[in-house]
């Protein structure tokens, strides 16, 4: 009891400090404080912490091995630009539709791909991602190679209402027996399945979770640039959506947050030096790896800290205690 008190406690308490922080942001935004470049950075910022937290339940959580992310975020994006742009239709139906169309994407990919393993798992994800790029450059409907011209239409309060209802999602599946079974089959697939768990069932079910929220990021991102290409969801993408999750820590879903929020900045900041950043940016990767393989936080949470704390601070006032053996 006292325990899922504090768990609706701690859930308040984060519920009231992103509000907070919502109001701050949408001041600033307001009263002009903050010019167009940091907006958009903080715009771009959110939208990765989408990726990375999606693509941290069918890697990190569920142990699928994908690296066809922006082929989902592709689908998204161009789903919801159709529907704008094309169809006339309001921006929240758009958001909804694009996350739909990258879900079933991912029923349509994740059934017959998600029964092989490992880099066989990785190539099959690789070659859908390309097989939707290419099919977008070769479409005259969405643009073709040109691309296609979408209005802004991305805000403060839909980025952050799109955060916060992914990470509370994907938070909420993980601490599910759903997720602990994602869980169980990510330490050992063949023993989940002799313990009677349906392996193939929840690894699809992760993959069509993740690629939804996918989807919703590519409806914020082709919405927040006033035109999307094919050409920005090639194969490097997906690449940097997984480095956002294996820099984290596989299995840490703030550490999926932590490094997608540090990346950002450090790829934001370095464009004004195209030669250099790609460097700057591997060698702070590789640092990381070497001395951090595990990720920032590995498999823990920020809250497994403040957790620690209290027992470490137990254990020493009760070290004088005595006890019945």
């Amino acid at each position: 009891m006292m325990t899922t008190l504090k768990r609706i406690n701690g859930f308040w308490i984060s519920f009231v400090l992103a509000l907070v922080f919502f109001i701050v942001v949408q001041l600033l935004i307001s009263g002009g404080m903050l010019n167009t470049f940091y907006i958009n950075t903080l715009f771009f910022m959110a939208i990765n912490i989408i990726l990375a937290v999606s693509l941290h339940l069918i890697i990190g959580i569920t142990g699928q091995f994908s690296i066809g992310h922006a082929g989902f975020l592709a689908v998204g994006a161009y789903a919801s630009a159709i529907m704008t742009m094309k169809l006339q239709m309001p921006f929240a139906l758009s958001l909804l539709v694009g996350g739909i169309v990258a879900a079933a994407a991912g029923l349509l990919i994740g059934i017959p791909s998600l029964r092989l393993k490992g880099d066989y798992l990785a190539i099959a994800t690789l070659g859908f991602g390309e097989i939707v790029r290419i099919i977008l450059l070769n479409v005259d409907y969405v643009g073709g190679a040109s691309g296609m011209t979408v209005t802004h239409l991305t805000s403060w309060p839909w980025v952050f209402a799109c955060l916060l209802i992914t990470i509370i999602v994907i938070a909420n599946f993980t601490n599910s027996t759903h997720g602990r079974a994602c869980i169980s089959i990510r330490e050992d697939e063949i023993a989940a399945d002799s313990m009677g768990i349906n392996t193939t069932y929840y690894k699809v079910a992760a993959f069509v979770i993740g690629s939804f929220f996918a989807g919703i990021a590519g409806g914020l991102y082709a919405h927040n640039f006033y035109i999307i290409q094919p050409t920005n969801f090639g194969f490097l993408k997906s690449f940097d959506i997984l480095i956002f999750v294996v820099l984290g820590g596989l299995g840490s879903m703030s550490g999926a947050v932590i490094a997608a929020i540090l990346l950002t900045i450090v790829s934001t900041f370095l464009q004004d030096y195209p030669e250099t950043r790609m460097i700057i940016y591997s060698l702070v990767l590789i640092l990381v790896m070497i001395y951090r393989p595990k990720g920032l936080l590995g498999t823990r949470e920020l809250t497994s800290f403040f957790r620690l704390g209290k027992a470490v601070e137990g254990g020493k006032q009760g070290e004088n205690k005595q006890t019945v053996a």
